[in-house]
């Protein structure tokens, strides 16, 4: 019989997130728009549930904004998506609060709500595509960025695919790594062949829209 309360619960976990000055890489011929060490990997502690993790999640930083990779594996079918319906896609779905105190039960204007997609974008839904929305019960809304100002890939490796996004300061309300080096992180990994990697508890807890269950970042440089 699995526990009432998930064991992950009982742990509140601050990740360190190192600084890495080259990213976002410029150029077209570039093999990677970020390419993040194994020190900006999000450990998840799965296996305190006696779960296993299929994706690597990693985050780094610099004064220009937040660099983001995601490499899914273990796949045999090709993701799928909708960028008009991101909570049905395929993908990576990231919270940021860039103040990270986590005192309150919903969400500021300083709380984001990222979705990179692999497949959903373009006139056949089979393009890579980023989207932020907002979050239910947001007492205010953090302004929507365009999403043409995310630099975004999606290249498909061994039996997955890999995410690359930057998240310039520009569309991260109050980003301010020297006067607020601690920030709020969350994210959920949704496959429809795998299933839901979540940082820690699942959306049997109201994770999307409290940011008091999310996770600390410390900036480290």
């Amino acid at each position: 019989m699995p526990p009432i309360v998930p064991a992950r619960f009982l742990v509140r976990v601050a990740h360190p997130c190192p600084y890495v000055k080259d990213v976002p890489t410029t150029g077209d011929d570039a093999d990677h728009l970020v390419d993040l060490p194994d020190a900006a990997r999000l450990d998840t502690f799965a296996a305190l549930d006696g779960r296993a993790d299929f994706a690597d999640v990693r985050l780094a930083w610099n004064e220009l904004g937040v660099a983001v990779q995601a490499t899914v594996t273990g796949k045999q079918q090709a993701p799928s998506g909708d960028v008009s319906k991101p909570w049905a896609s395929d993908g990576l779905t990231l919270w940021l609060d860039t103040r990270g105190d986590r005192t309150s039960h919903r969400a500021s204007r300083t709380c984001h709500q990222f979705h990179l997609l692999p497949a959903g974008g373009g006139p056949d839904q089979e393009e890579p595509a980023v989207a932020q929305s907002k979050i239910n019960r947001a007492l205010q809304d953090a302004p929507l960025c365009n999403p043409a100002d995310v630099p975004f890939r999606s290249a498909k490796v061994k039996g997955g695919y890999r995410l690359e996004a930057f998240l310039p300061a520009t569309v991260l309300s109050g980003y301010d790594p020297e006067q607020h080096p601690r920030l709020g992180v969350y994210y959920v990994v949704r496959d429809h062949e795998k299933g839901d990697q979540f940082l820690a508890v699942n959306a049997d807890f109201p994770v999307a829209d409290d940011p008091s269950l999310w996770a600390v970042l410390e900036l480290v440089k």
